[in-house]
């Protein structure tokens, strides 16, 4: 399994693979220069990658502003939090703001909203 990251971490670096993925999807554009039909079909699927990457990084900025930053208890640095569980940006430390699951065993489903916890 995967170890799990902060998920503004996450999405960050989703939005910033779009990017190189768009850029990727225009340089094999090139290769059929003498084809302008697939050529402008590459180059306009990379733009919309792009366009995405945008779009992602202004929604992770819109949510981030409404995050709650918290102190990690364990390197003093301040890291927001997203759901009732994350993880510190800076050194991964389990955090939570929900009292009940103080003291538990890190685990992603507490943030779901059927979790019955």
């Amino acid at each position: 399994m995967k170890p799990y990251k902060n998920k503004i971490n996450r999405i960050r670096t989703f939005a910033l693979s779009l990017i190189f993925i768009g850029i990727v999807i225009m340089y094999i554009g090139i290769y059929f220069r003498e084809q302008p039909a697939i050529m402008v079909t590459f180059m306009l699927l990379g733009v919309v990658a792009i366009i995405g990457s945008t779009g992602v990084y202004a929604w992770i900025g819109l949510l981030s502003m409404k995050t709650v930053p918290v102190e990690c208890p364990n390197c003093g640095r301040h890291t927001k939090m997203l759901g009732r569980v994350d993880m510190c940006m800076h050194c991964r430390e389990p955090l939570t703001m929900d009292p009940s699951l103080e003291g538990k065993e890190f685990d992603v489903q507490y943030n779901k909203k059927n979790s019955n916890v």
